[in-house]
């Protein structure tokens, strides 16, 4: 299987409940980057903001039973199901229960416990 995997734009910032609001602010007033609120539906993720970090985004995710944050980060692939596939045959095993994703993507975590989504990227 040959099997490219690319960054993608999205870097996720987990961010405990007691310190999201001064988390917001120092990316919004001391480093001055674009901060905007976004809606989400998410049972473990209670609010969130897009900040736009060059070409790529952070989102700093509020949520309300972590104690410590966490930084994920978005591989993307060309067939996600190919991908899953050679993971699989390299020991590497996905980990979907984290958090609510859609059925084309996966979570995995490289052996320091850093978290990766990993999707099909768009046709171009």
């Amino acid at each position: 299987m040959s099997i490219q995997f690319e960054a993608g734009i999205n870097i996720a910032i987990k961010i405990p409940k007691s310190k999201y609001e001064k988390t917001v602010a120092f990316y919004r007033y001391i480093l001055k980057l674009p901060v905007e609120e976004k809606e989400i539906d998410n049972p473990t993720v209670s609010r969130t903001h897009e900040v736009k970090f060059g070409s790529n985004i952070i989102w700093l995710d509020c949520v309300d039973n972590y104690t410590h944050s966490e930084t994920w980060l978005q591989l993307t692939v060309p067939d996600i199901e190919e991908a899953t596939k050679y993971m699989h045959s390299n020991g590497v095993e996905t980990c979907d229960e984290i958090e609510e994703i859609p059925e084309n993507m996966h979570w995995i975590m490289d052996p320091a416990g850093t978290v990766f989504n990993v999707q099909q990227r768009p046709l171009k």
